[in-house]
């Protein structure tokens, strides 16, 4: 490697961030991959339900390859943002000529409606990074009753639904869909571990209550319907008697409870159809309660609004007419109140568009990302990275910076715990842990 490259920091480490940052170094640029977190891997990490043990290590091993990637550094436990230990403006007085901010969208997305802070009311991100173990939502308390109400109708709720009818072994869960049984976005690999548990009574008596409204769009609801049942043969064996009810055609309007949740008033929707063929649900005005000890939302999530960065809806804004497309996509950062591109700055992955795809559509939009970022170097001069500059500041934080033989040590130091214990996998739940590990060895 010269001494001049071009020097670009990438925020996040996730699919995203981290392809992004190895394509960068493959093209003439200096890297620094600030992460959040300790370890890499993002929602990849942390957002894989825990038993797949055996996709989680193939990831882990891919990520481990992508950081040995020449010319790429990686510092974790480094928090960038508005609020965090470097500013996007300290990186540009750091001297990184461009910005690509993969950080996903570490925000929360709520519907708005009354009764959401109640006791009892959660953000389905909040219960899949505890029983992930990612700090600090490993020491937050979640406790669910044993009548639980999930929104949403995505793979993300039928994890949810995995660990409570599996692990919890609450008495019922009911997953509350907004359109009908053809507008699911589960996949059915994963329906496989909570159909065994599906109310199978209650569901026939949902098909037959939706079935009118599907015909009058052209839908046929035994199709659906089997879609679904598709599911059993290969179904996981119930470990507990859980009951899994889906609940089509209903949107939450009022989460009941004084203090603590108690319920859920949902407005019953109508099915439409558009000239271009898409389904909509629209209210009816007919409102029902449903009795539930606890609610989760699945609704997806958005961009951290505090980040430092103008947010449109659930994302950061982009450029409308972008300088460096990729695909007719835009990944530029852009101020709308100022009606002006932010030059420097970039976005991918869920940064760029919220809760959509996970590891192979962060992967390749990473790399778009990246790609639109290399246009714009090629319109600036390589600059001599000052990387004592950069190391001085992260000292001044006063905080442990991860690098890529920490993560390597803690990685060893976990499996051998695994290895003793004689179980599949085992994580630290806490940074403190993992810092402590990670400086004992030295």
């Amino acid at each position: 490697m010269t001494d001049q490259s071009y020097y670009v920091a990438v925020v996040g480490a996730g699919p995203a961030g981290m392809y992004a940052a190895r394509e960068l170094a493959r093209n003439g640029a200096r890297v620094v991959l600030f992460n959040r977190d300790i370890k890499p891997g993002g929602l990849a990490e942390y957002g894989i339900y825990p038993d797949k043990h055996t996709m989680k290590r193939g990831l882990r091993q891919q990520f481990h390859q992508v950081l040995d990637t020449p010319g790429l550094t990686y510092c974790g436990n480094v928090i960038i943002g508005a609020k965090g230990d470097l500013t996007l403006d300290d990186l540009r007085a750091l001297g990184f000529q461009s910005i690509l901010v993969c950080a996903g969208a570490q925000g929360i997305k709520w519907l708005g409606i009354p009764g959401e802070a109640l006791t009892g009311v959660y953000h389905a991100k909040g219960p899949v990074f505890h029983y992930n173990l990612l700090p600090p939502y490993t020491q937050k308390i979640f406790d669910f009753g044993k009548r639980v109400a999930i929104v949403g109708a995505g793979n993300v709720m039928l994890d949810i639904a995995r660990y409570l009818t599996r692990r919890l072994k609450v008495d019922e869960v009911i997953a509350l869909v907004r359109r009908g049984p053809a507008e699911v976005k589960f996949d059915r690999k994963e329906l496989e571990h909570v159909v065994a548990s599906l109310d199978l009574d209650a569901f026939e008596r949902e098909i037959e209550r939706v079935a009118p409204q599907m015909v009058a769009i052209g839908q046929d609801p035994q199709a659906a319907k089997q879609a679904i049942l598709d599911a059993l043969p290969k179904a996981e064996p119930p470990n507990s008697r859980s009951r899994f009810r889906l609940e089509f055609l209903v949107s939450p309007t009022r989460v009941l409870g004084e203090q603590v949740a108690t319920g859920l008033e949902v407005e019953e929707n109508h099915l439409s159809i558009n000239k271009n063929g898409v389904v909509s649900a629209r209210g009816t005005g007919k409102t029902r309660e449903i009795e539930v000890d606890t609610v989760v939302f699945a609704i997806g999530d958005r961009v951290d609004t505090d980040f430092g960065l103008p947010v449109s809806s659930s994302e950061f804004a982009k450029n409308p007419t972008p300088r460096f497309p990729i695909d007719d996509i835009s990944y530029e950062a852009y101020d709308p109140g100022a009606d002006a591109m932010i030059p420097d700055v970039f976005v991918a992955g869920w940064s760029r568009q919220a809760s959509t795809g996970l590891v192979g559509y962060a992967r390749k939009d990473g790399v778009n990302g990246s790609k639109a970022v290399l246009q714009f170097l090629k319109t600036l001069q390589p600059v001599r990275p000052d990387e004592a500059a950069l190391a001085a500041r992260l000292k001044a934080t006063g905080k442990p910076v991860v690098n890529l033989s920490d993560i390597r040590k803690l990685a060893e130091i976990e499996e051998e715990i695994a290895r003793q214990r004689g179980v599949e996998t085992f994580k630290f739940g806490t940074n403190e842990e993992m810092l402590e590990k990670i400086m004992s060895i030295g």
